[in-house]
């Protein structure tokens, strides 16, 4: 994976609260969120919390004696989560995945929301997890699927595809959608010392956005990708951004918009 997979930083975050999260991530974390309610835990860990969607859904569905700590590895996601706040409170810890900084077996479910796709040793950092879960706890997380799956991110590659055919912005299709398969989920979860095998559920939803603007500003400047655009074409972000908007109009319609999405949702026990 390369390093600017992970760069969120600068309006990044402000970008992708605003446009992304409600766009895409939302209706996955109030199914993640019911799913850790029905197992009941005391004790849980979220990693890459990101700006906290998955954290404020936890807070408002787990009962409030249910300990919740976020983390993230990045502070600045961290930050704005913490500032959104939630309604109740959690503990907030900047931690890395790949070394989580919590004694053995304190939790009885960990929860991530599209974190392990950016992970860059996956049975690493899922031994980590394994290593921080009580004996019979559990691990839930969710994953995006095959990019042709996911309609808005096909069509942003497709139309910076157009732009620039020799050398093709490919951050979407390389990480977000790019641990989609289910067998090398599985795989890397054995390698991890789980005993169990997954059980993985196939989730399509809905993506909603008033405009095509505003899933065009989420993808073009509230996600990594914009690291790709400034680096083929520095000054022509808003150039580019339109473009995208253009062919999501173009697809979909130049009014609301509603398309299709899907995930992976994982549940492993150790």
């Amino acid at each position: 994976m390369d390093l600017d997979d992970r760069g969120f930083t600068g309006s990044v975050p402000q970008l992708y609260e605003r446009y992304m999260v409600p766009l895409i991530f939302e209706p996955y974390a109030v199914d993640l969120a019911a799913r850790a309610a029905a197992l009941r835990p005391t004790q849980v860990l979220e990693i890459a919390a990101g700006t906290g969607m998955l954290t404020r859904r936890l807070a408002a569905e787990l009962p409030p004696q249910t300990d919740i700590v976020a983390s993230d590895l990045n502070a600045t996601m961290l930050d704005m989560a913490a500032t959104l706040g939630t309604g109740r409170p959690v503990q907030w810890r900047l931690a890395d995945a790949m070394e989580l900084p919590f004694e053995d077996a304190g939790f009885d479910l960990v929860a991530c929301q599209f974190g392990a796709m950016f992970f860059p040793d996956r049975p690493h950092a899922f031994a980590e997890v394994r290593r921080v879960l009580k004996p019979g706890g559990i691990l839930l997380f969710n994953v995006w699927d095959h990019i042709d799956s996911n309609e808005l991110a096909e069509t942003v590659t497709h139309a910076l595809a157009q732009v620039f055919p020799d050398d093709p912005p490919r951050f979407l299709a390389r990480t977000p959608h790019g641990y989609h398969d289910v067998d090398q989920l599985r795989t890397d979860l054995a390698a991890a010392g789980f005993e169990h095998e997954a059980d993985v559920v196939t989730l399509p939803l809905r993506a909603c956005a008033e405009s095509p603007s505003h899933p065009a500003l989420g993808y073009c400047q509230g996600t990594p990708l914009r690291g790709e655009l400034e680096a083929r074409a520095p000054g022509r972000l808003p150039e580019l951004t339109a473009h995208v908007a253009q062919a999501i109009g173009e697809r979909f319609g130049v009014g609301a918009i509603d398309t299709l999405m899907q995930a992976h949702v994982v549940i492993v026990g150790r």
